[in-house]
């Protein structure tokens, strides 16, 4: 496998130079923040995640102070004491994107957020603790005991919330089979996760780097050479 100074070498001559490629690299995560994140937002950014799946990203965020009234805030509580013909009208509220399947996703994420915080306090609490060197079962929990939180979705959810992972974005997996690693370029199997998983933790133990950093830097070194990472995600 090649080195990540070699990935990260690259990546510092497409942005030009070290400083440049730094500025387009985010704060890395806190897990003093995490376990500060209530379990509303929680569950409003899983809401979003879900909502933002195979839709235009702008429609939904120019939506969401509506998302958040029609959801009530997104309280857990709240929303797991709501009798089914709440549900039925937000099949037809006009505010918010009327899909049936990923609104009634809500009531069943409420029931699993509501369980987790039962456990841990706050939800928070339950991701914080949970080590980056091992994202692919916890990825497994969120695809098990959520809906529609499988696939990128949940990837992209722990990214939103503050949590220190990778994505497997076209970028960043084009990145790690140039580096010799052998997926499919498109990551469907628990295998393949694994894989990515342990090469993943290799550079993070090779270079110190937060595992945002190192998907981040996977994704500029290769690919379409962007000027600004500015609303990019891996």
């Amino acid at each position: 496998m090649t080195s990540f100074h070699t990935i990260l070498a690259r990546a510092e001559l497409r942005k030009g130079g070290a400083e440049a490629l730094q500025a387009l690299l985010p704060e890395i995560p806190s897990n003093a923040n995490l376990k500060n994140l209530s379990d509303d937002r929680i569950l409003a950014e899983m809401t979003k995640r879900i909502f933002c799946s195979g839709f235009v990203w702008k429609v939904i965020e120019s939506k969401w102070p509506a998302f958040e009234a029609a959801f009530l805030q997104f309280d857990p509580l709240q929303l797991t004491n709501q009798p089914n013909e709440f549900w039925d009208g937000l099949v037809k509220d006009p505010r918010i994107v009327r899909n049936a399947a990923k609104i009634f996703s809500v009531r069943e994420n409420a029931v699993f957020v509501r369980d987790i915080s039962q456990q841990h306090g706050v939800f928070g609490n339950f991701l914080s603790a949970w080590p980056s060197s091992n994202q692919v079962e916890l990825l497994e929990i969120l695809k098990k005991q959520g809906s529609r939180l499988g696939g990128n979705t949940g990837q992209y959810l722990l990214r939103h919330v503050g949590w220190d992972g990778f994505i497997t974005s076209k970028d960043v997996v084009a990145c790690l089979r140039d580096a010799g690693l052998d997926i499919a370029e498109e990551i469907k199997s628990k295998r393949d996760m694994q894989k990515v998983q342990t090469q993943f933790n290799a550079w993070a133990d090779e270079t110190g780097l937060s595992y945002l950093h190192l998907s981040r830097i996977c994704a500029l070194s290769i690919g379409e050479n962007r000027l600004t990472s500015e609303d990019m995600d891996d």
